[in-house]
Order: structure tokens, then sequence, then C-alpha cells
């Protein structure tokens, strides 16, 4: 098993090129499984893990429902964002500047094979992240993501998630809302959940906060889950 995991920030990048750019990975990883299992091979099969910002993009998953989408594409087009449908698990969210979004590509067979304790293990390390910061978050049942005062009148969510998976190949992921324009929510029923609030760190902390460190956190704590070894390539 491979548990190196490949570490690129892309910066600032267009959602849509970046969605290629996963694929190119997923499909890399994908054709060694089947060239192994075809040829009696063992080639160790790589992961990967993107950070990167979206511009103002809203995408809706594969089973989301369109309805969601509060906005025109007249509008869309007056706010500077854009739209895509998706190949990922779950309903509409919102990318933008000022929020953090993780894509790890990765081989599950490299770590283990259960989509469920995945998904959790995404969630913990942000959790595990925010309490770093003071900020007591938690999950809500049956709705992925993580999220402050669960079961109150005050639920609000701070992190949204949604991934595929094939062969046991991950791609998608999360977006933790860190210095976001929160405005942007308002356009979408964001994840197709009715009256529950979105949230950010700098929200919660009243603060601007350093986005760089946030990374660091989160990726030490998904070190630390998946037991994995982080390399950073340019």
């Amino acid at each position: 098993m491979n548990k190196k995991v490949q570490l690129q920030d892309l910066g600032n990048k267009d959602y849509k090129d970046t969605w290629d750019y996963q694929e190119a990975l997923f499909k890399e990883i994908v054709d060694i499984k089947v060239q192994n299992r075809r040829e009696e091979t063992s080639i160790p099969t790589p992961n990967y893990f993107l950070y990167v910002e979206h511009p103002h993009v809203y995408t809706l998953g594969k089973s989301g429902d369109i309805s969601n989408l509060l906005l025109s594409e007249r509008q869309l087009e007056a706010k500077g964002a854009t739209f895509y449908k998706i190949n990922r698990g779950g309903d509409i969210t919102y990318h933008g500047p000022g929020q953090i979004v993780g894509y790890p590509i990765l081989d599950l067979e490299n770590f283990f094979t259960d989509i469920h304790k995945y998904l959790r293990f995404l969630e913990e390390a942000i959790i595990l992240t925010l309490a770093e910061y003071g900020l007591q978050a938690t999950r809500s049942e049956g709705e992925t993501g993580v999220w402050f005062d669960v079961g109150t009148p005050f639920a609000r969510k701070i992190c949204a998630m949604g991934v595929r998976a094939s062969r046991w190949v991950t791609m998608h992921g999360f977006a933790l809302n860190v210095n976001a324009d929160l405005g942007y929510f308002d356009n979408i029923i964001p994840c197709g959940i009715k009256g529950k609030a979105v949230t950010s760190m700098h929200v919660e902390l009243k603060r601007a906060v350093d986005e760089e460190e946030v990374k660091g956190k989160i990726l030490k704590n998904f070190q630390h889950l998946f037991e994995a070894e982080i390399i950073e390539i340019k």
C-alpha cells in the first residue's frame, strides 16, 4: 500500500479547469488499477491532495435539484458567478474567494475500503482544525459536512462536503468557509437543506483568519487520521 500523498496548492483556479485536472488524476489512478488487475502486476497507485480557491461558482451534484439555485443565467452573470452540474454526490453549493477547497484524490485501497469512514475522516480533520481555534464543531446526523449548534434553532454549516468514488478512487472533497462572503449563499438553498444557515471562521471568531495557517492545520490532521505521508509538489 502506498500511503504517500502528493500535495499541490493550485492557488486561485477556474472551477472547470480544476475539475478537468481532477479527472485526469482520477483516470491515472484508475488506469493503473485496471492494468494491475488485467496483467497481474502490482504497480503502486499514487494519491493526491489538491488545495484550491475558486472564483465565484455554484455547483450542483448529480442527484441535486436545480430549483435550489435561486438565480437566472442573467443574474449569475451579473454577480460574476458561473454554474456547473457535476458528478459528485450532494446537492448545490457555492465556492469562492475566502474559502478553502480541498480535493483528495486517493486510492482508498491504499488506506481502507470504506466510503463512510472516508467521509467521517474528512469531517474529523475539519472538526479537529476548528477545535484548534476554540470552535466546537460537530456532525449533523444524515447531513454530510461540519456544523455548529446542531439540534438548535441556531444550527449553521461551516464546511460542505461532496465526493465521487469509483473503483475505490475518490475525487471532489470539502469546502471550508474561512473568510468567505456569505452573501453568495443567499442565492441558493445550500446543500438543498432549507431553514439552516451557513457560517464561516471569520464570523465565528469575529476576525479575519490566516488561510495558509488553516490549510496547514487541516493537512496535519488529515495526515494523522489517514496515517499518510504528505509530499509537497509544485
